[in-house]
């Protein structure tokens, strides 16, 4: 257990899915956790599962389903290496120019961690955000997930850093 947190709960999951309204557009989702600020609760993240829908398959042309999951508010996309990112997923077809038969790719971050590891990132404040966007898909495309964790009391010093961070680096 992390220094200054204390478990209030035993491991829940999560589930939430991002549909775009549209093909090819950008779509965010904003999850509600319900914590209290009042009594410092933050969620600790133990696990994050992505599951994008597969791109269409449109001849000579690379086709891509993008999801993230953040702990702001985003205005794109975001890539694992963002400081508010917890997870990220990107499912491609890849097309010559004139081909008819596609190569798929899959690229996932971190989706379960190492043993080694307590956590793989605490929320502080109440939501969680999902994006997902397409490109080059003749439909709208979506993301569903599975977010795992637990409740925790923060110590008054460590609920105060730990929101000042998150909303700081939004």
């Amino acid at each position: 257990m992390v220094k200054g947190l204390k478990q209030s709960s035993s491991v829940v999951s999560i589930g939430f899915n991002a549909s775009e309204a549209a093909a090819n557009t950008f779509v965010q989702t904003s999850v509600d956790l319900n914590l209290s600020p009042l009594d410092r609760e933050v969620f600790v993240v133990l696990a994050i599962n992505l599951d994008p829908s597969t791109p269409d398959v449109v001849p000579g042309v690379t086709t891509r389903i993008a999801s993230s999951l953040t702990t702001t508010s985003q205005t794109a996309v975001v890539n694992i290496n963002e400081s508010n990112c917890l997870a990220n997923s990107n499912n491609t077809i890849r097309m010559g120019a004139a081909s008819i038969e596609g190569v798929p790719f899959q690229t996932l971050g971190l989706e379960t961690p190492p043993a080694t590891l307590e956590f793989i990132g605490i929320i502080a404040t109440n939501d969680f955000y999902v994006q997902c966007q397409g490109s080059g898909n003749l439909g709208a495309k979506h993301v569903n997930g599975k977010l795992y964790g637990y409740r925790a009391v923060a110590d008054a010093s460590i609920f105060a850093a730990l929101v000042q961070s998150e909303v700081l680096s939004a």
